[in-house]
C-alpha cells in the first residue's frame, strides 16, 4: 500500500515547505489507531494556506487518508495534548521523508522529554485539574455524587499528566501504563475510584482528601509557569494576565488557579483604590516564600 501511495507525497518531497513525510499502517492489535484506514500519511510542512489539509483515497479494497498539517499547528498539539491521535501518529509512525532530522529530532524529543514546551505545559495540566477538583468539590458538597464521580475521574487523569511530564516524559502515550510504574500512589487512586466495594458517596469523600493532599505537594512545580510571569512585575491585573501572550494556553482555567494559589498562600491580592468610595482595584502579585 505505501508504494501504491508514493506518488501522493514523493512530489511534495523536492519541495523546501516539505519537511517531513510519516506513514502509519492498520495493525491488527492496533485497528483504532488508523482510525479504519488501513494507511495514515502526515505530510509535515511549514507553512500553508490552511494549518490541516485532509484528503481520503481508496485504492481496490483499501483506503488511506493523507493529512497536511503546518509546523505551527504540529507545535501547538505537541504542546497543548489537543489532538491525541496526531501525537499517536506521530509517536508511532514510520518515518518516509525527513529534511535535515527535523521529524528524527522532534521523535526524540517526545520519547526523552523535556522539550521546548514541559513547564508551560505543567500548568496547562495543573490549572486543569485545579478546575475539574474545585468543580468536583462543590459537586460532593450539594450531594451531586455522579458528577462528582466524573469531575473526580477527570482530576485523576490531568494529576496523572502531570506527574508523567514531572517525571521527564511525554504524558500523551499510554498514560496509566507510564503512571502505574512511576507514580503507583496515583494509579491505586485510580483502581480505587473504579473498584472500590465502597458506597460511591465514602469512596469520593476518601478520594478528594488524597487528591487534595496530592495536589497541594505539586503546587510550587505545577504552577510554576503562572508563578514566573507573576515574578515579572509587582503586580498585574487579571486583564493583564489575560493578554500575556503564555497565559493564553490556560486562560480558561486562570481566574480558578489564581482564587487557588491564593487560598494555599502562594499568591496574594493587592487593593488599588478606584474612584468609587470603599471599592478597590484587585490585583495579583506573588509571595516570596
Amino acid at each position: 500500500m505505501r508504494d501504491i501511495l508514493r506518488p501522493l507525497y514523493q512530489e511534495r518531497t523536492s519541495q523546501q515547505n516539505t519537511i517531513g513525510v510519516i506513514s502509519v499502517e492498520k495493525k491488527e492489535s492496533k485497528a483504532a489507531l488508523t482510525e479504519g484506514f488501513d494507511v495514515i500519511l502526515l505530510v509535515l510542512v511549514k507553512e500553508a494556506e490552511t494549518p490541516v489539509f485532509v484528503k481520503h483515497y481508496v485504492y481496490g479494497e483499501e483506503k488511506a487518508a493523507l493529512y497536511i498539517i503546518t509546523e505551527s499547528q504540529m507545535k501547538e498539539w505537541l504542546l497543548l495534548g489537543s489532538n491525541r491521535k496526531f501525537i499517536e501518529w506521530l509517536y508511532y509512525g514510520k518515518v518516509l521523508f525527513d529534511r535535515n532530522e527535523y521529524v528524527h529530532e522532534m521523535k526524540q524529543e517526545m520519547r526523552e522529554f523535556p522539550f521546548f514546551g514541559r513547564k508551560i505545559k505543567m500548568t496547562i495540566e495543573f490549572s486543569k485539574l485545579i478546575r475539574r477538583w474545585t468543580d468536583g468539590r462543590d459537586f460532593f458538597n450539594n450531594r451531586h455524587y455522579l458528577d462528582a464521580y466524573n469531575h473526580v475521574m477527570h482530576s485523576l487523569h490531568h494529576l496523572a499528566r502531570l506527574a508523567v511530564i514531572e517525571n521527564g516524559f511525554y504524558p500523551e502515550v499510554t498514560v496509566w501504563l507510564q503512571v502505574k510504574q512511576i507514580e503507583p500512589e496515583i494509579y491505586k487512586l485510580y483502581e480505587e475510584l473504579l473498584t472500590s466495594d465502597e458506597e460511591l458517596e465514602k469512596r469520593l469523600e476518601l478520594l478528594f482528601i488524597a487528591i487534595d493532599f496530592l495536589i497541594h505537594s505539586r503546587t510550587e512545580n505545577g504552577a510554576a509557569h503562572l508563578l514566573s510571569i507573576l515574578e515579572e512585575k509587582e503586580s498585574w491585573t487579571f486583564q493583564e494576565l489575560l493578554n500575556h501572550q503564555e497565559t493564553s494556553y490556560y486562560a480558561v482555567d486562570l481566574g480558578v488557579l489564581l482564587e487557588y494559589l491564593i487560598e494555599k498562600s502562594f499568591v496574594a491580592e493587592r487593593k488599588v483604590k478606584t474612584k468609587g468610595q470603599g471599592i478597590f482595584h484587585r490585583q495579583y502579585q506573588v509571595i516570596n516564600r
